[in-house]
């Protein structure tokens, strides 16, 4: 009967083997992967141990990319190229495809925001990685939100965060805040000063003492986005929300359109409202309720989707509605 010491040295020696044969097998795949002709007499053991490390790592760089979540190695963006068709000066190349951009007048498209510069056709293909530049803001007033927000690297327009602190300093208790008019040529021109100036435009009480001129440039520049505060894909949701009677269906209906809101969208929104409710804490001073405020923002935070005039119309009064929940239950939806 053999000892365990011989059985211990019989099972190594097999292990050997299949070792063996295991790193053989191995050779043989990497040759064939590179495509090397093996002859009778294969290379020593140095010659494969480089080749081997290499196809590790490129085997396993290849693995970990695999179990990348697609969210992880294409994360989304907020912000779609603003394609322009344009004419170009000398030689330009296309910054997707680096193919010459051929032609005298209308080689491409650049994009209004950032300056990509690219073919018509290659257009389609470039990600939504829009970084907007300040060099190709032209106007605050009017400019997309996200576009604004992205270029002067800040959670809301400057616009909205300047009104809102100068109203809330010295205009709370204002009787008719939001619903009196400014004299509409000094609304126009705080409009155009902060075209120009941007951030350095002075909005004080030395500048306008009439606070309804500073609400008048708020609701001037709400009104003014290509997309409106509560954009065109969640404003049907939004006026399902607010058709439901249940409370409490309501309120999770309005967590659900809040949520397709794109980020600079939501944060600017979520201020305005937080500020809407102090004004009507201010009630007894400035007379002005959730429901007036809602009279006045319902149009100018919400405009109808491609719409015919009819269902225009009667989505008024719901309008109306979603602004005045979003107002009274603030502390809740935000």
């Amino acid at each position: 009967m053999p000892s365990r010491e011989s059985y211990k040295v019989h099972k190594d020696d097999k292990s050997l083997v299949q070792k063996a044969k295991r790193e053989a097998n191995q050779e043989d795949i990497l040759a064939a992967a590179l495509g090397m002709r093996m002859g009778p007499q294969k290379p020593p053991a140095t010659f494969w141990q480089p080749l081997k490390l290499f196809a590790y790592s490129q085997l396993t760089s290849l693995v970990r990319r695999a179990t990348l979540k697609e969210s992880d190695r294409a994360p989304r963006s907020e912000k779609v190229h603003n394609f322009k068709v344009h004419t170009f000066r000398g030689p330009h190349w296309c910054e997707h495809c680096a193919s010459f951009m051929w032609g005298l007048m209308a080689q491409g498209v650049k994009c209004a925001d950032c300056g990509l510069n690219v073919h018509k056709q290659c257009s389609s293909l470039v990600p939504n990685d829009c970084k907007p530049d300040l060099r190709h803001i032209r106007k605050v007033y009017s400019c997309d939100l996200t576009t604004l927000v992205k270029a002067y690297n800040t959670a809301r327009p400057m616009v909205v965060d300047m009104c809102i602190r100068e109203i809330e300093s010295r205009g709370l208790k204002s009787e008719g805040l939001y619903r009196v008019s400014g004299f509409s040529d000094s609304v126009e021109e705080v409009k155009m000063a902060f075209d120009k100036a941007g951030e350095k435009t002075d909005i004080s009480v030395n500048a306008y003492e009439d606070i309804n001129i500073i609400t008048g440039a708020l609701k001037l520049y709400l009104r003014d986005l290509p997309v409106p505060i509560i954009s065109y894909d969640a404003y049907p949701r939004f006026i399902e929300a607010a058709k439901l009677t249940d409370p409490e269906k309501k309120l999770e209906a309005f967590h659900e359109a809040l949520a397709l809101l794109p980020p600079s969208h939501s944060e600017t929104l979520k201020y305005l409202m937080a500020h809407l409710k102090r004004v009507t804490q201010n009630e007894k001073f400035n007379l002005m309720n959730a429901e007036n405020l809602a009279i006045v923002f319902g149009p100018t935070l919400m405009r109808a989707p491609n719409l015919d005039a009819m269902t225009a119309l009667n989505d008024i009064r719901y309008q109306r509605q979603v602004v005045e929940v979003l107002i009274k239950n603030e502390d809740v939806l935000f």
